[in-house]
């Protein structure tokens, strides 16, 4: 039997807050670089014009992968809702309306995953890959080649001004509602046998499945779950820009992906969790928004992310090798 390592417990606690640590030296470098970072209208943009959006497709992404899967058609269910909500407030249906039709619009993409997935045996990798292609040439068919579907200036509703740029007690609404969707995911993972169950079957799926428990019904609810999480971000997507624009919830993707697993380093065990995604998401946004405001070339500032990402991967799998060793 191997000696306990005493450095150990140091390194796993450096493992876990690495994440907390990049998250400070990318603020104090911007801060210093860029003159205007720490101007409250800046801080404001990250929150508003980079986090929120982020922050919701992020969690719908941490919810197919908390489950072990994947889900690559979140900006799929995203565009989808964005373009129902639209038709409906261009028909002149009320606002209620054209929400709930967004919302079913976003589940249905994932319930046509969760048939591939649980029915049909295609791994989660595969299944919201095609289900992304597929939407795709769907958007494109309903809008003529992928034409943007505009809201008249004159005829958008109150509610709808309200969702995309009203405030409550000078905090945005947008902003609000992704700290809802954010605090009802750590709920459903804490607190609900669901998420506790979701998360062993991300685990150890076969101890699920031998336990008597229906993995394939949980997979299911999760993916369906996660279109309509996704749907909100096209809701607030619409509401802010009142336009549809075929395929624009893929520009949240991989952003996506790259804020869950860096949010998994976040965890002692490795594991998806909220709180590491929301500093993943708050991570790449001030990034973003910091190279930016130097002057950056686009082009070299996805080097710089994605070296990051890379960074921040490594160190934690170094730590924790070094902590198990």
């Amino acid at each position: 039997m191997s000696a306990p390592n005493p450095a150990g417990r140091p390194l796993a606690r450096l493992s876990r807050y690495g994440l907390i640590l990049a998250l400070v030296s990318v603020f104090s470098i911007f801060s210093a670089a860029a003159p205007s970072f720490l101007t409250p209208g800046n801080l404001q943009s990250i929150l508003v014009n980079n986090v929120t959006l982020l922050a919701i497709v992020s969690i719908a992404m941490t919810l197919a992968v908390s489950a072990g899967g994947i889900d690559l058609s979140v900006g799929t269910a995203a565009d989808f809702a964005s373009f129902a909500f639209v038709s409906l407030v261009l028909a002149g249906k009320p606002v209620a309306l054209a929400l709930l039709t967004a919302l079913l619009a976003g589940a249905l993409v994932g319930a046509f995953n969760a048939i591939l997935i649980c029915a049909i045996g295609v791994s989660p990798f595969l299944a919201t890959l095609g289900t992304l292609f597929i939407g795709r040439s769907i958007q494109q068919l309903l809008t003529n080649g992928g034409n943007p579907v505009y809201l008249p200036p004159t005829g958008v509703p109150d509610a709808l001004r309200c969702l995309g740029h009203g405030t409550i007690a000078g905090i945005p609404v947008s902003l609000l509602v992704a700290v809802a969707v954010m605090a009802g995911a750590a709920v459903l993972f804490s607190l609900t046998r669901f998420g506790r169950v979701v998360l062993s079957i991300g685990i150890q799926p076969s101890v699920v499945r031998y336990s008597g428990i229906g993995l394939g019904s949980h997979v299911a609810v999760i993916f369906i779950l996660a279109g309509t999480v996704a749907a909100i971000a096209g809701i607030i997507l619409t509401s802010t820009v009142t336009v549809y624009i075929p395929s624009s919830g893929n520009a949240f993707l991989l952003n996506a992906i790259g804020a869950t697993f860096i949010g998994t380093t976040f965890s002692p065990f490795g594991r998806p969790n909220v709180a590491g995604t929301v500093l993943g998401v708050l991570l790449l946004s001030v990034v973003a928004n910091g190279l930016l405001l130097t002057g950056l070339s686009f082009y070299w500032q996805q080097v710089f992310t994605g070296s990051l990402i890379f960074a921040v991967l490594a160190f934690s799998f170094i730590n924790r090798k070094a902590v198990s060793a």
